[in-house]
């Protein structure tokens, strides 16, 4: 499911997108370690994510089409799935959410992408070093942090 959101978020086209990029690793290895704070956080969230998208669609998210994907996390992004009640009668005012913002696991997994994309590969993303090659940056040179480039 994170693949499918972070490729969403950042896609490919004639550069690799944010799937390809090793986003998912940079987020699954950066939760276990300075970002571990927001492991509930994902947690939740990503439950939260797939209720709501069955619930709407009787699909995963990464079943879903691009247009529907994209569709998805657009209500996501603006917050209009915050207060879902069930469609089929299942989960009731707002449980699925069950009071979390929708928009802020929103932020929190689009500012996570964003890092994986364009940060340092030696954190687990930017592979190949996508993003500096794709704006045209070489590798930044850090004074005694570059020993291994």
């Amino acid at each position: 499911m994170v693949d499918a959101i972070v490729e969403q978020i950042i896609p490919t086209d004639e550069w690799m997108g944010a799937k390809d990029a090793g986003v998912t690793n940079f987020i699954d290895k950066q939760l276990v370690t300075h970002l571990s704070r927001f492991q509930n956080k994902y947690r939740e969230g990503l439950y939260s994510l797939a209720i709501t998208c069955h619930e709407l669609y009787h699909k995963k998210f990464h079943e879903l089409s691009w247009n529907d994907q994209t569709e998805f996390l657009k209500k996501i992004e603006n917050g209009s799935l915050n207060e879902l009640t069930s469609i089929h009668g299942k989960y009731e005012g707002g449980r699925i959410w069950n009071g979390r913002d929708d928009r802020s696991f929103f932020r929190l997994i689009r500012d996570h992408t964003m890092a994986g994309f364009y940060g340092s590969p030696r954190h687990g993303g930017n592979h190949k070093y996508v993003s500096y090659r794709m704006i045209g940056m070489d590798y930044p040179v850090v004074q005694g942090r570059n020993k291994h480039v």
